[in-house]
């Protein structure tokens, strides 16, 4: 039995999640860089986009439809697959989500001839326990950075979508959604248990090799920083910085001790300090700020969020905001 559970891991699939902006495009690349991964440059959007809308995929017609968007989409034009052949497995075989990234992943692979493959889509992090109760063998890596980072790099994409009443907290309220889909993952993580791993950003770009080397042990792969380095898939060797230009020698580790003001510190600390703290963030302002804004905003959007993502998976209008997305090419590149 145990022989079978480690052939098992050596070919597991591997979900690299985690708050958007916290480095799990640089991780996956990492991991195609290592090779003995199918390349698949693209986020999979299955559990957070595709599944919503088209249901279970347990009906033909549900498939069907299913197709008929995806093959349109860029997420198919990437993967290099034959529209017919993977049309035949998917309205053969396929009755769940899981089934159809398990059945698209595992067709690219033996295309490219690798043993196993990974996906990239950080808001998978919200569905691990369903992801796990479809395909069970799959391995989960949550990748965490520095909330005071992540939200300088949502204002810097434009990602931060306050109330029209709160237009000057947008770095605030990007610091409360990285607080609370963190937590999310975290909470999901216990529940995993074994098959869920965690690993720093800023340990990943100071300290790579160990890093690696410890995630190498984990998903039972060989992980050679060397070689990753060599191969250079990416943002392995273009990274996928939001500051562009004016990043100057890149080094996005603490970024947000030069763009930061000291107000802005001490007001994005009094908001999300406990989580930073919780996962051993210091804090350098002593979150000096207004008791009642930061409660205010930590009533209003750690709500808000929760309920937004119940609606968008749940109701009709939702559905159809999200499938839209599957067309924005750009967004969804990895």
């Amino acid at each position: 039995m145990r022989n079978i559970a480690e052939r098992s891991r050596k070919t597991a699939p591997v979900f690299v999640l985690g708050c958007p902006r916290s480095g799990t495009t640089v991780l996956y690349h990492m991991l195609l860089s290592a090779g003995g991964f199918a390349v698949y440059r693209t986020e999979s959007n299955v559990f957070n986009l595709l599944a919503p809308h088209f249901g279970e995929m347990r009906s033909a017609s549900e498939r069907k439809k299913l197709l008929d968007a995806w093959l349109n989409s860029m997420l198919f034009r990437v993967s290099g697959l034959d529209a017919a052949n993977i049309t035949a497995r998917v309205m053969e075989e396929c009755q769940s989500p899981g089934d159809f990234l398990r059945i698209v992943m595992g067709e690219i692979a033996r295309n490219q001839s690798m043993r196993r493959w990974a996906d990239c889509t950080p808001e998978h992090l919200l569905y691990m326990t369903e992801i796990r109760r479809q395909i069970p063998d799959a391995l989960f890596i949550h990748i965490i950075r520095d909330g005071r980072d992540v939200a300088l790099s949502y204002l810097k994409q434009g990602w931060s979508y306050p109330l029209p009443w709160d237009e000057h907290e947008h770095l605030g309220v990007a610091g409360l959604y990285w607080k609370w889909i963190v937590g999310r993952g975290r909470e999901c993580g216990k529940v995993l248990g074994e098959c869920y791993r965690e690993v720093r950003f800023e340990d990943l770009i100071k300290h790579p090799q160990e890093t690696l080397s410890g995630l190498s042990e984990f998903i039972d792969h060989d992980l050679d920083f060397e070689r990753i380095t060599r191969a250079g898939i990416g943002s392995v060797s273009e990274p996928n910085t939001s500051f562009g230009a004016d990043a100057g020698a890149f080094d996005p580790v603490e970024r947000w001790r030069t763009k930061m003001s000291s107000r802005e510190l001490a007001d994005f600390e009094g908001l999300v300090g406990d989580r930073l703290e919780e996962l051993s963030y210091p804090l350098v302002s002593g979150g000096r700020t207004s008791r009642l804004r930061a409660l205010r905003l930590q009533a209003t959007y750690l709500t808000m969020f929760p309920v937004k993502q119940w609606l968008k998976t749940h109701t009709p209008l939702g559905r159809m905001v999200r499938l839209g997305r599957i067309q924005i090419e750009h967004h969804t590149s990895c």
